[in-house]
């Protein structure tokens, strides 16, 4: 998917939407959390995902969103031995 076809599909203007993904991109530009929540919904990701600091962070949190609640818990306690 471009830049564009994001940017539209998460309600931006058509005529905007690819310079304004391109800015957020390059860090010229950071969205609000309602855009990085639609983004990440669009994606089908977790909204922690923009947050992470490696791939490997990010796999994790992808992971983690897919578990239910009571593997989340076994997660934890596994994590906590």
């Amino acid at each position: 998917m471009t830049q564009k076809e994001l940017g539209i599909r998460i309600g931006m203007d058509q005529s905007s939407a690819s310079s304004r993904m391109n800015h957020y991109e390059k860090d010229r530009h950071t969205p609000d959390i309602q855009t990085l929540q639609r983004m990440a919904d669009e994606l089908g990701v977790p909204l922690n995902y923009f947050f992470c600091e490696n791939t490997e962070s990010a796999e994790l949190a992808c992971l983690i969103s897919r578990l239910s609640t009571e593997e989340k818990q076994k997660l934890i306690e596994q994590l906590n031995k």
